[in-house]
C-alpha cells in the first residue's frame, strides 16, 4: 500500500469515527408526522418534505454538549396538524409527546402530553432547517428548538433534583427573542396555554413545585416500584402533594392539564393493588383538582369496581 493509499485509508478511518460518534452525539430519538388531510388542492409533497425536515432536524441537530448513546436518546414525538396552508404559510396545531422508560423494567412512562393551537410559521417547499444557537433563523426553528429544550429540561429533572435548568434558561431565551417576532404563541399573557405560558409553569416561583414532582414521582417512585413496589408508590403519593401546591397557587395553570393528559391513567395502574386508606387519600386529593374526571378518579378509588 503505497504512501497516498495509506493516507487515504486513515483520513477515511478519521472521518468514519468521527461521523460514528456525532451520530451518537444527539440527545432525541424523535418521531415527527404532518397531517395535512384538511388541505384540498395542494401538491402533499410539500407536506411531506416538511415532515422530513422535521425528523431530519430534531434528530440530528446537537442541542447541548451532552453525549448520548443510542439506548440513552429521549424518546419524544411531535404531530403537526395542518389546518390551513396558503402563499407558503401554514397553521396548525402541534401535539408534543415525551416518553421516558422506567429503570430495570420494559415499562415506559409519558412526561410530557400536550397540543400546542398556536402555530404558524411560513415554510417553502424545500427550505433547509438550520439550526443557529444563538437565535432561531425562523418561527417553525424556533418552535422545534423550544420543545427540544423543554423535552430536555423536563427529562433531566426526573433523573436529578431541577437538573434541567440549563434548558429551561435555554427555552427562556427563545421565548424572550420571539416576543418580539410578531408571530403568536410567544407573548406572556396572550392566553393560559401557549408556550410563554407552559414554560412559565415550570420556572414560576408559585408552581416550579411541579418540577420537585417530577423527580419524586419517576426517580424516586415509579423506578423504585419495580423493586419495592409499596415503597415506590409511597414517593409517588407525596409527589402528588405538589400538584395541590400548583393547584393552590394557580387553578388555572396549564400544568394541571399537562399532568391530566399524562398521567391520570397511569395512576389507575400505580394504585390498582394500594390499600384503601392510601386509594381514597389519592382520591381526595386530586378530586377538587379534576372534577370533570370522576369517571377516571372512580377507578383509582375503587379499582375493583372497575375489574
Amino acid at each position: 500500500m503505497n504512501g497516498n493509499r495509506i493516507l487515504s485509508y486513515a483520513l477515511a478511518l478519521i472521518a468514519a469515527v468521527i461521523f460514528s460518534c456525532s451520530a451518537h452525539a444527539q440527545e432525541l430519538r424523535c418521531t415527527a408526522e404532518v397531517n395535512s388531510q384538511k388541505i384540498e388542492g395542494t401538491n402533499k409533497s410539500v407536506f411531506d418534505n416538511l415532515q422530513e425536515s422535521i425528523n431530519s432536524y430534531m434528530n440530528e441537530t446537537k442541542f447541548s454538549d451532552y453525549t448520548f448513546s443510542p439506548t440513552e436518546k429521549i424518546e419524544c414525538r411531535i404531530f403537526l396538524t395542518v389546518s390551513e396552508y396558503n402563499d407558503d404559510r401554514i397553521k396548525g396545531d402541534l401535539q408534543v409527546q415525551l416518553i421516558r422508560p422506567v429503570y430495570n423494567s420494559t415499562y415506559t412512562t409519558t412526561l410530557f402530553n400536550f397540543k400546542d393551537n398556536k402555530v404558524e410559521f411560513s415554510y417553502r417547499d424545500g427550505d433547509p432547517l438550520i439550526y443557529n444557537a444563538q437565535q432561531p433563523e425562523n418561527n417553525l426553528t424556533a418552535i422545534l428548538d423550544y420543545y427540544a429544550y423543554l423535552i430536555l429540561a423536563i427529562d433531566f429533572d426526573t433523573f436529578s433534583l431541577k437538573g434541567g435548568q440549563r434548558f429551561y434558561d435555554k427555552a427562556q431565551s427563545i421565548v424572550q427573542y420571539q416576543q418580539s417576532s410578531g408571530e403568536i404563541g410567544w407573548r406572556t399573557f396572550e392566553d393560559n396555554r401557549n408556550r410563554a405560558a407552559v414554560l412559565s409553569t415550570y420556572t414560576d416561583t408559585n408552581t416550579s413545585g411541579i418540577r420537585d414532582m417530577l423527580y419524586k414521582y419517576h426517580r424516586k417512585g415509579l423506578d423504585e416500584m419495580v423493586t419495592s413496589p409499596d415503597k415506590g408508590r409511597a414517593a409517588i403519593t407525596e409527589s402528588l402533594g405538589e400538584l395541590k401546591k400548583v393547584y393552590d397557587a394557580a387553578p388555572m395553570s396549564v400544568a394541571l392539564s399537562i399532568f391530566r393528559d399524562s398521567k391520570l391513567d397511569e395512576l389507575v395502574n400505580v394504585y390498582s393493588k394500594a390499600p384503601e386508606s392510601e386509594r381514597t387519600a389519592v382520591y381526595d386529593l386530586l378530586q377538587p383538582i379534576y372534577p370533570t374526571e370522576s369517571q377516571r378518579l372512580n377507578k383509582i378509588k375503587n379499582p375493583e369496581e372497575t375489574r
